[in-house]
């Protein structure tokens, strides 16, 4: 189990990122419209003011059942330990061990 300030500084992340998005998104269209140089460091320096929380990449994959950040599978949103213990007990539909 990760710890819970970890999870609650990610959570803060997703609201910052969805507040900031559009006028990221904004700045960067205008960022790759321009040929002016010295335009493009106005832009550039009004992206630099955005808290760095706000960057969509600064996201972390994070299972949803314990926290762990490593490991995790994008198509149940689960970490690997999760995935063969859910695995196991049959919680998965369409899930089973392999062996051969």
């Amino acid at each position: 189990m990760a710890k819970k300030s970890l999870i609650q500084r990610e959570k803060k992340r997703e609201k910052l990122v969805s507040r900031y998005m559009e006028r990221r998104q904004f700045l960067l269209l205008e960022l790759k419209k321009t040929t002016n140089f010295v335009q493009q460091m106005k832009i550039n320096r009004k992206i630099q003011k955005l808290p760095r929380n706000s960057s969509k990449i600064r996201l972390r994959n994070r299972c949803w059942r314990t926290g762990r950040t490593r490991g995790v599978y994008r198509d149940f949103g689960l970490c690997r330990h999760m995935i063969r213990e859910m695995a196991l007990n049959c919680i998965l539909p369409g899930v089973k061990k392999a062996s051969w």
